[in-house]
């Protein structure tokens, strides 16, 4: 969490809610570099890409064809039927190829908040994905204005599935709330 060293002081400046004007100037470029520098520790050659989609901003390594991270504000609930969605998100990641089916197809962006397929799913642990990760998940679909954010680590360049994730929701004027999971 070192990596985090400086929001809490910038948090605690700032008044809720939290707009896509000072995400976009202030927490998500320290937080982009703060991501990047920390992937280049393991991964020394990436192209990594910024792209968007509902809202959410992501990057991904197209190099290495996996997510590092997601992020955006929280509107509140989503209440879009996942019906919609079904069948974009059958065969994507290919769970049962990276770790059996102890994985999920995880969201990086909870859907209740918004997340939709494709680039916002990674493999994530079942027993993390339906237990402590909805937590944070959930506070931050109750937060409109929130920043909510996933950080994806790899422990190498040839892998697709996370060997953890830092997940965080942060509401100006509060602390950070960032936790670590093992993937």
């Amino acid at each position: 969490m070192l990596i985090y060293a400086g929001l809490t002081s910038t948090l605690k400046n700032l008044r809720p809610p939290l707009t896509e004007a000072v995400v976009t100037s202030m927490l998500a470029p320290c937080l982009v570099k703060a991501w990047l520098d920390d992937y280049g520790r393991v991964v020394s050659d990436y192209e990594v890409v910024e792209t968007q989609d509902e809202g959410f901003s992501y990057l991904f390594d197209i190099s290495a064809q996996r997510l590092i991270a997601a992020w955006g504000l929280s509107k509140g609930k989503d209440v879009s039927p996942r019906s919609i969605i079904a069948t974009r998100m059958k065969g994507h990641p290919l769970t049962n190829t990276v770790g059996g089916k102890r994985y999920h197809r995880g969201h990086t962006i909870p859907h209740t908040m918004g997340g939709r397929t494709d680039i916002n799913l990674v493999p994530q642990l079942g027993v993390i994905n339906s237990g402590p990760f909805q937590e944070l998940e959930r506070l931050a679909v109750a937060t409109p204005g929130s920043l909510y954010f996933t950080y994806w680590s790899y422990r190498d360049a040839r892998t697709q599935r996370p060997s953890g994730v830092e997940q965080g929701c942060l509401v100006a004027g509060s602390d950070p709330k960032i936790v670590n999971f093992q993937n």
